[in-house]
């Protein structure tokens, strides 16, 4: 047996990846040219040799990331590659040849390649330009020649487990106009299916893309790809459905990005691969469990999420804090492995980051951008040192309830499913992870006087990667926000509390103003932004729904209704005027669509995957009574009001 410690490449590349932004690259060539130096020497003495040689590279930078005081300026960040970044120069000179009207950057990013990059790069080189601008009849030519329609490398799979109305689909919608949009709305899983192209499995290198290995459903129009906290809501929306294979299918994909990158990414693009999103993984996981109890998916899956939950509890994303008696906590944030333009939304993130003049300020910005986008809440005033000024954007200077609400929640589901699996360690693990969670969350969220939980924010001078944290009560976000409610999701876990609990936050949601006629406001500040006023999303709705219905008590499960049946008339207003289904909708004004953000509302090939899939999760889910009509609202929006009925 070798007496040299087993240093594995990813966990070296790991380290010198928090310290060392810039290593990790070097890191794997470094080690390639060592391997073939030597040949006869072990893999894993290659990788000792080679960590030690580093290793005063890496101190030196740890010294330095210290002094920096800041973890946005000094933290890890990932590298693009080749492809992304000539497409990104692509993006660049369209926006230049065309003009920003109705100018999409994510379309170009998205484009595959018809030809091996080096060929594409000498055409593109080749393109005549007048003053550093290419002709637009000449760009679109080339664009013509060189690269495939975004979305062409999917191709339509007509899933096998889609019949027209599944035996016992929802057995408690009676009225014949209800019932006739819910069987609309799940027709249209079959124009959402998809698989990627055998193209992407035999040349990834011409693809964002990535080569997922399962049937898919996308969200659809410029979203043509799976993206992960939406899954949550598509399996569910599939369960519903009775498409339990699909279900299972969009749940191994993410598994899939899991065991191969070490964290479900945002989306299946390589350029989301620096980030990930809300973690329902764990969830979904669940929900497949209590439909199919097939024992052999959870089996398949509890080594993904105990990943997974290493990923958010660990690095980066791991901080620590100092309560006022004195105990520490340990709580996750919201950070991208990234400190350069979003290549989706470059020449926006560029235009935007010009107010800076210099670099290191610049690449603060792009990694909270790129963080703000892995919140799922991108973006909003929430995080925001100065609203509505984006460029003040401090995700990673905040500790989040949502997020980790969502971790309480994995590290039950964990244990639920290792007792499963008879795994009496793992399962005691994360029982005792979930605990001192649930503390923290009290000690650092829980605001006794408003009657819920509020988000931290880290001090200025107090940002270090490493350092912990010292509790301070002034430093929580006192401003309302839907996200101050979400533990409510999980209030039924909560050990006997919820009962004391209940009321309080009964009285402080009811007071809180986010209540409103067509749904539930996702903030009270007006800043321009999607995820802000007076805009309505529909995961939302959903989680603060079912939280407030299964806590056992009368008065928040009528509340419950009342929000869901406010909710399912806007949507069905919207849907009559415009035989369309959309992403967020105006909850002061039943029937109208959502604005804001950085790109145009969207309607998803003429419905929304998440939004189909919570509006069948309501009719499931006994929000809707069995013979009530719909108003109809074609002439009389009023009537979306008359939530009395």
């Amino acid at each position: 047996m070798s007496v040299y410690p087993q240093l594995s490449l990813s966990r070296a590349s790991y380290i010198c990846g928090n310290y060392l932004p810039n290593v990790q690259f070097e890191l794997h060539t470094a080690l390639a040219v060592t391997t073939k130096l030597f040949p006869k020497m072990p893999s894993y003495r290659c990788q000792f040799y080679l960590f030690v040689l580093l290793f005063p590279l890496l101190s030196s930078s740890m010294s330095e990331a210290s002094v920096s005081g800041d973890c946005a300026a000094a933290g890890p960040a990932d590298r693009p590659s080749s492809l992304i970044v000539f497409l990104e120069r692509v993006q660049s000179a369209a926006l230049k040849s065309f003009g920003p009207k109705s100018f999409d950057p994510k379309h170009y990013v998205d484009l595959p390649l018809k030809n091996d990059l080096a060929v594409t790069e000498e055409s593109f080189a080749k393109l005549p330009r007048a003053d550093g601008i290419i002709p637009a009849s000449e760009l679109k030519r080339f664009l013509n020649a060189f690269f495939g329609k975004p979305g062409s490398d999917l191709v339509y799979l007509d899933p096998k487990d889609f019949v027209p109305e599944p035996e016992g689909f929802l057995p408690k919608v009676k009225n014949p106009e209800v019932r006739t949009w819910a069987l609309q709305i799940h027709s249209l899983w079959k124009s959402l299916s998809r698989r990627v192209s055998d193209d992407v499995k035999e040349r990834p290198e011409r693809h964002t893309l990535l080569p997922l290995p399962d049937p898919m459903i996308i969200p659809g129009e410029r979203f043509r790809e799976v993206y992960y906290w939406d899954s949550y809501w598509i399996i569910k929306g599939l369960l519903t459905s009775k498409m339990y294979d699909t279900a299972k299918s969009v749940a191994s994909n993410l598994l899939w990005l899991l065991d191969v990158y070490g964290h479900v990414l945002n989306g299946a693009r390589s350029y989301y691969i620096n980030r990930s999103q809300p973690p329902l993984l764990s969830s979904m996981v669940l929900e497949i469990y209590t439909r199919t109890h097939d024992l052999a998916f959870v089996n398949k899956s509890l080594p993904s999420l105990i990943k997974e939950h290493t990923f958010w509890n660990s690095g980066i994303h791991r901080v620590m804090i100092h309560d006022l008696q004195g105990h520490k906590h340990s709580l996750s944030r919201y950070f991208a492995l990234w400190n350069r333009p979003r290549p989706e939304s470059a020449t926006i993130d560029k235009k935007l980051a010009s107010k800076f003049q210099d670099a290191s300020e610049k690449k603060v910005f792009y990694r909270q951008v790129a963080s703000t986008a892995e919140t799922g809440w991108d973006f909003s005033s929430r995080w925001m040192s100065n609203s509505p000024d984006l460029t003040t954007l401090a995700t990673t200077s905040i500790i989040p309830v949502d997020l980790n609400a969502y971790l309480y929640k994995m590290e039950l589901d964990i244990a639920f499913f290792a007792d499963l699996a008879a795994d009496v360690s793992t399962k005691e693990k994360f029982l005792l992870a979930s605990k001192a969670r649930l503390t923290a969350m009290r000690s650092i969220f829980w605001n006794a006087e408003m009657g819920h939980w509020l988000d931290y924010w880290l001090t200025f001078n107090n940002r270090n990667c490493t350092d912990v944290h010292q509790f301070d009560a002034r430093n929580q976000n006192h401003t309302i926000y839907a996200s101050n409610f979400i533990p409510l999701w999980i209030l039924k876990h909560l050990s006997g509390e919820e009962d004391a609990l209940i009321g309080k936050l009964l009285i402080s949601f009811q007071s809180s103003g986010l209540f409103r006629s067509a749904g539930m406001a996702t903030s009270l500040t007006n800043s321009g932004q999607q995820w802000d006023f007076p805009n309505g999303w529909a995961p939302l709705q959903h989680l603060l729904i079912e939280g407030l219905a299964n806590s056992g008590s009368i008065p928040a499960r009528k509340l419950a209704e009342d929000i869901a049946v406010r909710w399912i008339r806007t949507n069905y207003a919207a849907f009559k005027a415009t035989g369309t289904m959309h992403e967020k909708y105006d909850v002061e004004s039943c029937g109208d669509v959502g604005g804001g953000g950085e790109y145009k509302p969207q309607v998803m090939l003429q419905h929304h995957s998440f939004m189909n899939s919570i509006q069948l999760c309501f009719f499931f889910g006994f929000f809707w009574p069995f013979s009530k009509p719909i108003p109809s609202i074609s002439n009389a929006q009023p009537s979306c009001l008359l939530v009395a009925l």
